[in-house]
C-alpha cells in the first residue's frame, strides 16, 4: 500500500500539484474560523460573525461552478491565479477596514467567496493527465480525499498559531498569502499550463445537463447535510458530557476514521463499475451514522464516531471517479466544482436542521439528522440508479491506454459499459 502511494507521489508533478492545491485551498478551509476570530476581536457579535461567514459561503457556492466553467473554456492559469489574488484581496480589505462600515465588510466577504479559485476541481481534472495508469488515478482521488481531512485538521491550527503570534488580522493575511502561493505553484506547473478542456457543446446548463451527475449531486447534498449536522450534534453532546474537548474528540475521531478508510481504499484496485461500488460505500456510510443516535458514554461515542468516518473518504474518492465518467465533454472542472458546491450547501443545511432538532428534542434527535441524511443519500442513488448505470460517457483514451490500432474516438454514451477517464486526453 505504502509503495503504491510512494510511486504515485514520485510521479513528476504529482506531489507538487497535491501540495500546491492544498495550500491554495487553505483560505477556504479556514475562512469560517478566521472570520469568526477576527469579528470577535473587532468587537462584533457571534451573530455578525455568522452572517459574514454565511455571505462568504453563499458567494463561494455560486462562484465555484462559474469559475469552473471558465477554467474549462480558458484554461487553468488564466482563471485560477487571478481569482486567487482577487479572493485574497477581499480578505485583505476585511483585515484593513474591519467591521466598520459594515457594508464594506460584507462586500469583502462577497468578493473573497465569489472568487475562491476552483483548485479542488482543477486538481481532479489534472490527475488523469499526470498519472500513468488508471489505478493510480483512483489512488490519487483517494489520497485527495484523505488530504482534505489533514487540511481541515491542520488549517485551524495554523489560524490559531497566527493569532497567538501576531493578531487576528494577521491570521487573515497569512492564510490568504499561503493560498495565493499555492495557486501560483499549481498554475505555473507544466500540467496546468498545458491542460486544455475537451471540445464542449454550447449549452447553458453546462455540466448539469448530465442526468448521472445530477443524481450524484443529489446524493452528496445529503452526505454534506449529515456532516454539517454531526458538527452541531457533537457540540450538543459535549455540553452534556464535559465540555468542548469532547466535541473536538468526536470530530477528530470522525476525521481519523475517514483518513484510515481513504488510505486503505486507495491502496488497492477495486473491480466492477464505480457506480455500483458507490452505492455500497454510501450504504456503509449511512449505517455507520445510525449507532450515533444511541448517544452512549464518551469513550464508546468516540469509537462510534471513528467508525462512522471510515467510509467517508472512500465514498468521496469513488464519487470523483463517477463525476469524471458522467461529466459532459468539456465540462470536467465545472462538474467537480458543482460537487464541491453541493457538498458545501448540504453542510450548511445540516447545520441549520440539526440546531432546531437539538433545541427541541435533545442530543439523540440531533444525531438522528446525520442518520437520516445518510439514508436519504442512499435512497437517491437507489431510486435513480438507472441514470448512473446507463449513462457514463466513454473516454477518448490517450496513447498509453490504447493499442496502436485502436481508433481515437468517443463511444456513444449509452453503449459504453466501462469507459475510462474522460479528463485524460485534455492535456
Amino acid at each position: 500500500m505504502a509503495a503504491g502511494y510512494g510511486e504515485l507521489l514520485r510521479t513528476p508533478h504529482a506531489a507538487r500539484l497535491l501540495t500546491g492545491t492544498l495550500m491554495g485551498r487553505l483560505p477556504n478551509a479556514t475562512a469560517a474560523l478566521a472570520v469568526l476570530l477576527f469579528a470577535r476581536a473587532e468587537g462584533g457579535s457571534y451573530a455578525l460573525a455568522g452572517a459574514l461567514s454565511a455571505v462568504y459561503g453563499a458567494a463561494n457556492a455560486v462562484g465555484q461552478p462559474l469559475l469552473g466553467r471558465a477554467v474549462d473554456r480558458l484554461g487553468q492559469p488564466r482563471v485560477m491565479l487571478p481569482a486567487a489574488v482577487v479572493s485574497a484581496l477581499g480578505m485583505v480589505l476585511l483585515a484593513v477596514v474591519g467591521l466598520e462600515p459594515l457594508p464594506v465588510a460584507y462586500a469583502a466577504m462577497l468578493i473573497a467567496g465569489l472568487f475562491t479559485p476552483p483548485l479542488e476541481g482543477g486538481l481532479r481534472a489534472l490527475w488523469p493527465t499526470v498519472l500513468r495508469r488508471e489505478d493510480q488515478v483512483h489512488a490519487a482521488y483517494a489520497l485527495d480525499a484523505v488530504a482534505q481531512e489533514v487540511m481541515f485538521a491542520v488549517g485551524p491550527l495554523l489560524v490559531t498559531l497566527s493569532v497567538a503570534m501576531w493578531s487576528e488580522a494577521a491570521a487573515l493575511l497569512v492564510i490568504n498569502a499561503i493560498g495565493v502561493a499555492g495557486a501560483l505553484s499549481v498554475v505555473v506547473s507544466r500540467p496546468s499550463r498545458q491542460w486544455r478542456s475537451a471540445p464542449r457543446e454550447a449549452h447553458w446548463l453546462g455540466a448539469l445537463r448530465s442526468p448521472g451527475l445530477l443524481v450524484l449531486l443529489g446524493s452528496f447534498f445529503f452526505i454534506g447535510l449529515a456532516l454539517g449536522a454531526i458538527a452541531v450534534a457533537a457540540v450538543a453532546y459535549a455540553d452534556e458530557h464535559g465540555g468542548g474537548a469532547v466535541s473536538s474528540a468526536l470530530l477528530s475521531a470522525l476525521g481519523v476514521g475517514a483518513l484510515v478508510g481513504g488510505v486503505v481504499y486507495g491502496g488497492r484496485t477495486w473491480p466492477g463499475a464505480p457506480e455500483r461500488r458507490l452505492r455500497l460505500l454510501v450504504a456503509a456510510l449511512a449505517l455507520g451514522y445510525l449507532p450515533l443516535t444511541l448517544v452512549p458514554g464518551v469513550v464508546t461515542m468516540t469509537v462510534l464516531a471513528g467508525v462512522a468516518g471510515v467510509f467517508l473518504a472512500p465514498s468521496l474518492a469513488c464519487a470523483f471517479v463517477v463525476v469524471d465518467r458522467h461529466a459532459p465533454s468539456g465540462t470536467v472542472t465545472e462538474a467537480f466544482s458543482w460537487l464541491v458546491t453541493t457538498f458545501v450547501v448540504g453542510n450548511a443545511a445540516g447545520t441549520a436542521v440539526a440546531g432546531p432538532a437539538v433545541q427541541l428534542g435533545g442530543v439523540a434527535p440531533g444525531f438522528a439528522v446525520p442518520a437520516a441524511g445518510g439514508a436519504a443519500a442512499l435512497a437517491v442513488l437507489l431510486a435513480a440508479q438507472r441514470f448512473l448505470l446507463d449513462g457514463p460517457r466513454a473516454a477518448v483514451q490517450p496513447a498509453s491506454y490504447r493499442t496502436p490500432d485502436e481508433p481515437r474516438t468517443e463511444n456513444d454514451r449509452n453503449r459504453a459499459p466501462e469507459p475510462g477517464f474522460r479528463a485524460r486526453h485534455q492535456a
